[in-house]
């Protein structure tokens, strides 16, 4: 069954809620690591110019580092960061929050689920055929374990 596009007031979509997980300049290093790999303030202040101070990247380097996000190690005066997580591993953990809200918050998973698949089916029918895939596999995991 679709349900009409709607707007909730307060509410926001998944792919807003993973965009606004990190502050925008959080962002932006975040990105840059993941892709170098490895990043200083001064790394990221020459990237971007200076349109931002030195020492907010510096902020901004530290509070991911506190949040768990980045991982540092002190080379020479500077400390060197480096994700603690990939982009995937951070998308999927957002969602796993969503998610988890969600079904909290719910009467019951049929509804979460019944979206799931809707959602699924209209992007790509394929993704159907991965899903019952996924569903089966962790139906053989948990058997395993009993």
């Amino acid at each position: 069954m679709k349900v009409p596009q709607f707007t909730l007031f307060g509410f926001r979509r998944p792919r807003e809620v993973v965009g606004s997980a990190l502050g925008k300049l959080e962002k932006t290093v975040m990105e840059e690591a993941w892709r170098r790999g490895r990043v200083r303030a001064s790394d990221i202040f020459r990237a971007f110019g200076e349109r931002t101070a030195y020492t907010t990247w510096m902020t901004t380097l530290d509070r991911l580092f506190k949040k768990g996000l980045l991982a540092r190690e002190k080379e020479g005066r500077a400390y060197l960061y480096s994700p603690r997580v990939t982009r995937e591993e951070f998308e999927r953990g957002v969602a796993e929050d969503v998610l988890g809200d969600l079904l909290d918050r719910s009467g019951g998973a049929e509804p979460l689920l019944a979206c799931i698949v809707d959602a699924v089916s209209e992007h790509d029918r394929a993704l159907l055929d991965e899903l019952q895939r996924l569903v089966e596999e962790k139906r053989r995991e948990l058997r395993g374990r009993e």
